[in-house]
């Protein structure tokens, strides 16, 4: 804009000095000065007003070499623009190909709405690494300022998904505007990598929550219904519900809900709690534990065993559920 601004100004500048020069040189008025400078900038040279004193005509010679010059200027800087562009975008599409080829268990983030903004910024938070993909250029622009990997393009289409790693991706979240597009996102993506957990968005009209489970989500929000039951339940019960909030983040209490997977070489397999110690050592809670095929297993027994799998749902401070995540 800045370029196309000084060109402007520039091409007006010479227009005027031309005008203002016929005017003096050539006794014209403003509009016949104006006219003659236009066709001798121009090169057009129609012959109805020709310069007729000396002095016109070497400021003829001289206002076409400037003209002729300031418009070779323009145009080159046109083509420098428009090459500097293309450039600049193949660079950083490849580099962000080659970001994105190193990724390997990361969440693609189908549309970067309300929803998929704040998502987006709780996978930031907790390190997680994750692909936005939205058919809107001018989102996509905003979302490689906040510094994101992101993909212009229809989150349905399989070149865009293949080329997003869904291939070596552990999930895939469609919060696009409709059912429909969140549909057909779910069923291509199932479709290209099977073993995929996939979360979508739903409307919370009859049938729809049927449909993409059909087409093969692992699970389906609405978040007209949570938000609903959010509410809700700041009525019936808002200390339990701020108690939640604190836990699902370090909060004013200093305390975080998390899960930790038991790794198959945890030398914690097979000890139950008491004889693993978790509270005794890092002063951690072991709220739930979800086995491998599911179960869940609210506030666990002191004697039930820790399994090769399973997910300890613990609460705690950051520092000591770090520590608890070096052992497993």
């Amino acid at each position: 804009m800045r370029k196309a601004l000084i060109i402007g100004i520039l091409f007006l500048l010479l227009l005027l000095g031309g005008t203002f020069g016929y005017m003096l040189l050539e006794n014209t008025s403003f509009w016949g000065g104006m006219y003659l400078t236009i066709i001798t900038v121009f090169t057009v040279g129609y012959g109805d007003v020709v310069p007729i004193y000396p002095a016109g005509k070497v400021f003829t010679v001289f206002l076409v070499i400037t003209s002729v010059s300031f418009v070779m200027y323009t145009f080159s800087k046109i083509t420098e623009t428009m090459i500097e562009g293309e450039l600049r975008g193949l660079f950083k599409r490849r580099k962000m190909d080659h970001q994105v080829a190193l990724l390997h268990d990361h969440y693609l983030v189908c549309g970067f709405g309300r929803i998929g903004r704040e998502i987006c910024n709780i996978l930031k938070e907790y390190n997680r690494p994750f692909v936005v993909i939205d058919n809107d250029a001018e989102v996509v622009k905003d979302v490689e300022q906040l510094g994101y990997l992101a993909y212009e393009g229809e989150a349905s289409d399989d070149e865009v998904l293949l080329n997003a790693g869904i291939k070596r991706a552990q999930g895939l979240v469609s919060v696009v505007s409709t059912d429909a597009d969140n549909l057909y996102i779910t069923l291509t993506a199932r479709g290209l990598n099977p073993e995929l957990y996939i979360m979508a968005r739903s409307s919370g009209a009859t049938g729809v929550q049927t449909k993409l489970m059909r087409a093969g989500a692992s699970k389906v929000i609405s978040p007209y219904a949570i938000g609903a039951k959010r509410m809700a339940h700041l009525i019936v019960r808002p200390t339990v519900t701020d108690f939640i909030d604190l836990t699902m983040r370090a909060g004013e209490l200093d305390l975080l809900m998390e899960e930790l997977r038991v790794s198959c070489d945890s030398h914690l397999i097979g000890k139950n709690l008491i004889e693993a110690e978790i509270r005794k050592k890092y002063d951690v809670i072991v709220v739930a534990i979800k086995r491998e095929d599911g179960a869940m297993l609210f506030n666990p027994k002191p004697d039930t065993c820790i399994l090769s799998g399973d997910i300890l749902i613990v609460l705690g401070s950051y520092e000591d559920i770090t520590g608890l995540g070096t052992e497993l």
